[in-house]
């Protein structure tokens, strides 16, 4: 899709992509800054968040090399799970077009609000694992691909969706789910882009330009991330799951 913007304009969008990449890699919700900046940019609802999935591929894809060469990740091992999100997110994207999503749009805000009261009052948070509440395979074969579906389906606080199961039900320390969430969300972020593309609905210049920038700041947050642990990630889950949360209470 052709869609030409001032140079201005798409060094704006390049710079909301860094800074989108930089919190996604980290905590999730780079959607919250980049679909808001399409929209101002002048794109259709449809065509930001066709674009918007374009851009997150990099970021996404980013942070998950990052914490794979740290060995956070074991990609590989990985691929099953990462193959049920893919297919979940495709099915979403499918039944996107059409259910309308003003349900979800009213009951997410809560579900947010629920996410940050947990991760901000859950004592013990920190990067150690514990015991698991779900087998490995039962999460991969229904938390994994149900939360790739609401990612094709709608999108917002995909991140952090995935950050609550992988602690609250797998039991990872809190800088290994971020480093496995990032990874669910690459795969969830292609199905989507798949779907969005065959429907001709991706402006691929402004795409490409905040992907090259989400990736630099993926890059960034990963490594801060991987730096401080914890004690980064925690704040900065709680703060944008409740920023989330107001955004769409707003709207």
């Amino acid at each position: 899709m052709l869609v030409e913007l001032a140079p201005e304009v798409l060094l704006l969008l390049a710079v909301a992509g860094f800074v989108a990449g930089f919190i996604d890699s980290i905590a999730g919700g780079g959607g919250l800054i980049t679909v808001p900046a399409l929209l101002l940019a002048g794109l259709s609802p449809v065509e930001a968040l066709g674009t918007n999935k374009l851009q997150s591929v990099f970021g996404s894809g980013s942070a998950t090399y990052a914490y794979g060469a740290a060995g956070l990740v074991d990609v590989k091992r990985q691929l099953p799970s990462a193959a049920l999100a893919f297919l979940g997110s495709i099915a979403g994207a499918v039944l996107a077009t059409i259910l309308p999503g003003d349900w979800l749009r009213a009951v997410l805000p809560a579900m947010l609000v629920v996410i940050a009261l947990y991760f901000a009052f859950k004592p013990d948070m920190s990067d150690v694992d514990r015991a698991q509440r779900i087998s490995p395979f039962l999460f991969g074969v229904t938390i994994v691909p149900l939360i790739g579906f609401y990612d094709g389906l709608f999108g917002p606080g995909t991140g952090s969706f995935f950050m609550l199961a992988f602690v609250a039900l797998a039991g990872y320390g809190v800088l290994k789910a971020t480093a496995h969430t990032k990874l669910l969300n690459f795969a969830s972020n292609v199905g989507s882009l798949l779907f969005f593309s065959a429907a001709g609905v991706v402006v691929w210049k402004v795409g490409l330009v905040m992907g090259a920038a989400q990736f630099l700041g993926a890059r960034l947050g990963a490594r801060l991330a991987m730096k401080n642990g914890a004690r980064l990630i925690k704040p900065l889950l709680v703060a944008t799951c409740v920023v989330l949360a107001i955004r769409l209470l707003i709207d």
